[in-house]
């Protein structure tokens, strides 16, 4: 059998240090934003750049041999549409679960307790001391229970709170349950934090929006880990300015925002640029899970995290 063109972000011995590549596979390191080889016509299984810009969606439709895409990220809209229909679309799922899920606590703890505010005094010189709201006690809703939420409620569990998880089907009973988005009217007038940690689809597009945002309770605050555009934004940037609720966001429905977006003036938010996945404890996982799928395909065997309907 002749061997299988592999593109890769980077170096082969990341997987495999001494060298070792399963049998079949022949690997290629590219990065599309500098050269597309003449090679790109041979790929059977490519594995995209983590930032998976422009550069990306040129040079996917070229892979005429193309078998299967292997994403590095979690979610998959800005790839799904250049997937052909019979090529096997992975996503990242494992990848990202301990660095998100430790934002998240970052943001709830930071907005809650005032650390923006303090650091702000910090820069004036100012000694401001204030009692803050705590995490514990706090009941945290989980919109979108995969496996980052369930990385989110791991990291939750220790500061004293509830959770409660929603995710698109409702699922389990007593300390297993899983709402539905349909139960949302009900849970989130009862929610003091609510965590948004869905992928992006049709269905979740504008979720949160003037409506959703109504029925949060006097107080509670807004996570966004999942995708910018599932927040209407004008919607949000309303609410913020009425002082009935806060905000954290990791994503924006543009990015970067430009200079006149209005996340930049919103009272009440606390903004970081999309840095969910990006820390140290991206690339051990990353480089797993590629070299775990790689050597499934080599072998023949059926692909993990393999991504079907919307999902």
């Amino acid at each position: 059998m002749s061997e299988r063109l592999v593109w890769l972000p980077f170096e082969s011995t990341r997987l495999w240090p001494d060298g070792s590549v399963p049998s079949g596979l022949q690997i290629e390191v590219v990065d599309p934003t500098q050269h597309v080889p003449d090679s790109v016509s041979d790929v059977r299984f490519y594995v995209p750049p983590y930032a998976a810009g422009p550069s990306v969606a040129d040079v996917i439709p070229q892979m005429t041999s193309l078998e299967v895409v292997q994403t590095m990220t979690a979610g998959v809209d800005n790839v799904r549409p250049l997937v052909s229909q019979g090529v096997t679309l992975c996503n990242g799922r494992g990848i990202h679960d301990a660095s998100t899920a430790e934002l998240a606590l970052t943001l709830i703890l930071a907005s809650l307790r005032r650390i923006p505010d303090f650091v702000r005094l910090q820069d004036r010189r100012e000694w401001g001391q204030a009692f803050t709201p705590a995490l514990a006690d706090k009941r945290v809703l989980i919109v979108g229970y995969g496996a980052i939420g369930a990385a989110i409620e791991a990291r939750l569990r220790p500061f004293e709170t509830e959770v409660v998880r929603v995710a698109r089907t409702a699922r389990g009973s007593g300390p297993d349950q899983v709402h539905g988005f349909g139960e949302l009217p009900r849970l989130l007038p009862e929610a003091d934090v609510v965590v948004l940690i869905v992928p992006l689809t049709e269905e979740t597009r504008g979720l949160v929006d003037a409506g959703f945002l109504a029925q949060m309770k006097d107080g509670s605050l807004l996570v966004n880990m999942a995708r910018g555009a599932v927040v209407v934004t004008d919607d949000l940037v309303a609410e913020l300015q009425t002082d009935r609720i806060s905000a954290a966001v990791d994503v924006v429905d543009v990015e970067p925002p430009p200079a006149d977006h209005p996340f930049w003036d919103a009272p009440n938010l606390l903004m970081t640029p999309h840095v969910g996945g990006a820390s140290s404890a991206f690339f051990p996982r990353a480089y797993r899970l590629v070299r775990e799928q790689l050597e499934r395909y080599a072998a023949g065997e059926p692909l993990a995290n393999v991504m079907s309907g919307e999902y």
